[in-house]
């Protein structure tokens, strides 16, 4: 069993990031609301308590029964959790006019300290909090300090135990990585054993346990999650894996040969379904966003248990569910979220009696292309941009028709070309095209013409809850533009989106 620093939410808006940092150190750590936290198991090394929304004093404040790990085990509080911790053992906490957002500089460090080795006197840290310790118990100790912030930093006399009123995990926080380091390695010993070989070897050896000889299916959609899940359960179960790969008709240009190709040649047992017609006949004068996304996602599942159920004595479901969707799932305010239901084939587990696998359950996305890496899937598979379960069919505008797929699956097929060869692919997070429902006067030649105005768009972002536009040089522009204007019959028209999100989205629908 792996050892693990356990990360105790409050509900923090920054709680994954603080587990992403620690993945980054190779060490395996979970996230759990603080009212699911009971007993702890040996393997665990290292306490975070998170950052919350509440103050101290209200009156649904998190007030875990932090005593009976203090001594124990490293703790280290964050923001709300130092806070905590200094609340409970008798300090004062206040609202004042010493509180702090956004970025601040450390002004004095103890840096005999095993969390500040190598932290640097004015390293710029982030700060998000309206109240602030304005006293702390005479068996703390001051680590550090900001010039607003008398008690950035402290630690509990003669235990490990720590609390910051910043945020190490936030990008801005200059030496955060290292101050976490410190606490996961020099404090709480961890050993760095969790890296994407170890992964591999130790989730092919529990899905051969799960699994047995049972047979498995797993919808196939050419994404990052679904790929690296064939991959994996091929290494495992080998022949009696299932791939169904359903053409909606919605996908880019090529999209269906190519994760064909991509699953015979490892020898994954695939299963190519053409249904176009299907979808163009169901979608058939339907414009409303939300009606086409539920006509594509049930039409989806009606076709992939058809093909399901043509194979005998299937057992098991296979979902690229990662952990996000995981931790949004058990959120402390109790809410349950529905992530992405379209790929994940919502309500066949119940309809076919089927049970459920998710090899992919405990890792972040950038975790998922590591292990796809370490297993061997090719490059231009795993750091493919973003593409949404409806496919194309957000990204037509209005009604959608066979002509209309094929224009914007040509345009779609330059516009990312074209970046890749410009070398701007890997500059953007997400790059996408849109038709839209307008037609405009051009000349073309000698002759007058009446046809499509395509729009393009190219984002920055972490993780999609924000996005700013790439600045793109108008000169790629022109020369993006010119390539689609020139080779892609119905167009006449491209525009580029500079909104950013918010207020705006990323997909136009």
């Amino acid at each position: 069993m792996n050892e693990m620093i356990l990360i105790v939410d409050f509900g923090s808006q920054y709680t994954q990031l603080i587990a992403r940092k620690i993945r980054e150190i190779n060490t395996y750590c979970e996230i759990k609301p603080y009212h699911k936290v009971n007993n702890i198991s040996d393997n665990v090394k290292g306490i975070i308590l998170s950052g919350s929304p509440f103050s101290v004093y209200d009156e649904n404040a998190p007030t875990p029964l932090i005593e009976q790990w203090r001594k124990k085990i490293p703790i280290l509080g964050i923001c709300y959790g130092a806070q905590f911790l200094a609340y409970q053992q008798g300090g004062s906490v206040l609202s004042s006019s010493h509180r702090e957002y956004g970025r601040a500089n450390l002004t004095s460090i103890n840096t005999n300290d095993k969390l500040f080795k190598n932290i640097s006197i004015g390293s710029q840290v982030w700060m998000s909090h309206g109240d602030t310790i304005t006293e702390i118990p005479s068996h703390f100790e001051i680590l550090c300090s900001t010039e607003n912030v008398k008690y950035a930093g402290f630690k509990i006399k003669d235990e490990a135990t720590y609390g910051i009123q910043f945020h190490p995990e936030v990008h801005h926080s200059e030496q955060g990585k290292e101050l976490l380091s410190n606490f996961v390695l020099n404090i709480c010993k961890c050993a760095q054993t969790w890296t994407p070989d170890s992964f591999i070897d130790t989730t092919i050896q529990e899905l051969k346990n799960q699994l047995q000889n049972d047979k498995v299916i797993l919808g196939l959609s050419g994404g990052v999650d679904s790929t690296v899940v064939a991959y994996l359960l091929n290494k495992a179960i080998g022949s009696n894996l299932y791939g169904i790969f359903v053409d909606t008709g919605l996908l880019r240009k090529n999209e269906f040969e190519l994760v064909m190709k991509a699953c015979q040649q490892i020898g994954i047992n695939v299963i190519g379904v053409k249904a176009q017609a299907v979808f163009y006949e169901k979608l058939k004068n339907v414009s409303n966003p939300e009606e086409k996304r539920k006509i594509i996602g049930n039409t989806f599942i009606e076709i992939f248990e058809k093909e399901a159920k043509k194979i005998k004595d299937v057992q098991w479901l296979a979902q690229g569910t990662i952990y996000p969707d995981v931790i949004e799932s058990i959120t402390i305010k109790g809410l349950s979220t529905t992530i992405k239901s379209h790929h994940n084939v919502g309500g066949l587990p119940e309809r076919m009696s089927l049970k459920i696998v998710e090899p992919l359950r405990y890792l972040f996305k950038d975790e998922v292309r590591r292990v796809g890496e370490a297993l061997g899937v090719p490059k231009e598979m795993l750091y493919r941009h973003p593409f949404p379960g409806p496919g194309l069919g957000i990204r037509i505008l209005g009604d959608i028709t066979e002509e209309k797929v094929r224009i914007l699956q040509e345009v779609d097929a330059i516009f990312i070309q074209q970046l890749r060869e410009l070398g701007w692919y890997d500059k953007c997070w997400q790059a996408l095209a849109v038709l839209l429902p307008v037609k405009s006067v051009g000349v073309m030649g000698d002759k007058r013409t009446y046809e499509n105005c395509v729009a393009l768009r190219a984002v920055n972002s972490v993780d999609g809850m924000t996005a700013d536009w790439v600045h793109l040089p108008y000169d790629i522009l022109g020369k993006i533009s010119n390539e689609i204007i020139n080779n892609v019959r119905g167009v006449n028209r491209v525009v580029y989106d500079i909104s950013s999100k918010p207020p705006a989205t990323i997909e136009w629908e």
